[in-house]
């Protein structure tokens, strides 16, 4: 059976989804774009700033879950431009130690919003 994660210290859903589904001991979360929850706006920045603001937001919805980064086993990180690989992953590597969960890093047309990056993630509860 699934379960609803949902969580004031992450953006609602802007659309007919969930913030995340648990199912048995894993968590899938929803693509989580740089939207500061306080404000419901985009965060200032670019790259760097956006990428710390969506992987706050799924660690949030985690936290509501009662899991942690340390919990992911898997994530994928849409970006509208691999020139901002470097950049994204200088602060993605700041949420995550070893060991590392396993990753996708695809560039995008274009993403909601017009974000510039996107990450959703898989964790598993032990």
């Amino acid at each position: 059976m699934k379960q609803v994660i949902n969580t004031k210290a992450a953006p609602a859903a802007i659309g007919p989804y969930s913030q995340a589904i648990q199912v048995g001991n894993l968590v899938y979360t929803s693509g989580q774009i740089p939207i500061d929850p306080a404000t419901g706006s985009f965060v200032e920045g670019g790259i760097k700033e956006q990428t710390r603001q969506s992987l706050s937001n799924v660690q949030a919805i985690l936290r509501e879950a009662g899991l942690s980064m340390s919990n992911v086993v898997k994530t994928t990180v849409f970006m509208a431009d691999m020139n901002d690989f470097a950049a994204m992953n200088e602060v993605y590597a700041d949420f995550f130690t070893e060991p590392y969960p396993a990753r996708s890093a695809v560039a995008v047309k274009t993403l909601p919003k017009g974000a510039l990056v996107e990450i959703e993630v898989i964790a598993a509860k032990d």
